[in-house]
């Protein structure tokens, strides 16, 4: 399946991808979700989140603020996931700075089956036990496709590993996608879309992770490209971005794919 043809499938069921998200980019992953035909749900109170991720098409999980209250949420809601066969993919945010985000990264990988793990390379070598160089919650070095093949091995999970070319993989097939555009990592956020828009091919593929990730990611890159062309500078990317998910097409997203 192309991933125009993941796009058309998304774009006709709609999935429901229930996120617990940090307050920094609720606000961007919600639209980003909406804009590429997927429906959001935002909630990690407690009392609902084994509801709420066990009618989702697909659970994101994503510690960019993370808590304690938020974590167990997380767990439960993964659990819940789990339970019922809901696709769940997680998001490091800044795996490798502090030691209470590691070992919340590592508890979640250890408690839940997790679908996908998406992160910068320094968040994805972290996890799987190499050396990193992060600042705050920042990359400093570019991702390889053996690190995304090593690290999908040690944790057993699809992973992707963003950068200027993503890499994704199984442990044994690594896709490269070199679509994109530098901008996007001037833009809060745009990892975070990166993990949900993940969630929303995951929920009309949930049974093929490393399709769906690296579809996910064609996608978000095309965008960006799209998006840069009429940009003055982050702030009008921004808002483009937005307008560039919503206009992507199976047609143009299939011609304008740099996969391989």
């Amino acid at each position: 399946m192309t991933p125009g043809e993941s796009l058309r499938l998304l774009r006709e069921r709609r999935p429901l991808v229930h996120q617990i998200t940090n307050y920094v980019v609720m606000n961007e992953t919600a639209h980003a979700t909406l804009a590429i035909g997927a429906l959001p749900v935002m909630a990690h109170a407690p009392e609902e989140v084994e509801e709420m991720a066990s009618v989702a098409g697909a659970l994101v999980l994503n510690i960019g603020t993370l808590s304690p209250p938020w974590v167990e949420a997380m767990v439960a809601a993964g659990r819940a996931a789990n339970d019922r066969g809901v696709p769940v993919v997680l998001d490091p945010v800044g795996a490798g700075a502090t030691t209470y985000r590691t070992e919340a990264s590592k508890r979640l990988l250890a408690e839940l089956r997790i679908a996908v793990v998406r992160g910068n390379s320094a968040e994805i070598a972290t996890l799987a036990g190499k050396r990193a160089q992060i600042r705050g919650v920042e990359a400093l070095g570019a991702g390889s496709p053996e690190l995304a093949r090593e690290a999908a091995r040690e944790l057993g999970v699809v992973v992707a590993v963003t950068g200027p070319v993503d890499h994704v993989s199984d442990g044994e097939t690594v896709h490269a996608v070199a679509n994109g555009h530098e901008v996007l990592g001037t833009v809060t956020g745009t990892g975070c879309m990166a993990t949900a828009i993940t969630g929303c091919f995951l929920g009309v593929r949930a049974d093929e992770p490393l399709a769906a990730a690296t579809k996910a990611l064609v996608a978000l890159g095309v965008a960006g490209e799209g998006a840069a062309k009429k940009a003055k500078g982050p702030g009008s990317f921004h808002v483009g971005l937005y307008d560039a998910l919503y206009d992507l097409d199976p047609r143009k997203l299939d011609s304008r794919a740099k996969l391989s």
